[in-house]
């Protein structure tokens, strides 16, 4: 009996585990949607700002962007974007890793 309770209690961690990476990466989609798609595209395929797709950038670039600016860029990234949480930043810079 208690073989069966350890079986799953396992399960429903490594369960529990698996969804966590993809809820991450779709708060990071929609957070993008919502603060950088009316610029970069809903694609990352560029509009207003450049594209974002297949970006050399790191994700701890992207993150620094956001966060911080930089004063060599252009509005809105000079400063960092109003509202966004580090955690809302580095989601945002996982979600864009992933446009290809």
């Amino acid at each position: 009996m208690k073989l069966t309770h350890l079986l799953v209690l396992f399960l429903i961690v490594t369960m529990t585990a698996a969804l966590a990476v993809p809820a991450f990466a779709a708060d990071g989609a929609a957070t993008y949607k919502a603060k950088c798609a009316m610029c970069h595209g809903p694609e990352g395929q560029g509009k207003v700002g450049p594209a974002l797709k297949g970006t050399a950038l790191s994700a701890d670039q992207i993150v620094g962007l956001l966060t911080k600016g930089d004063d060599a860029k252009k509005a809105p990234h000079k400063k960092a974007i109003a509202g966004l949480s580090d955690e809302d930043a580095k989601a945002v810079a996982e979600f864009v890793k992933t446009l290809k």
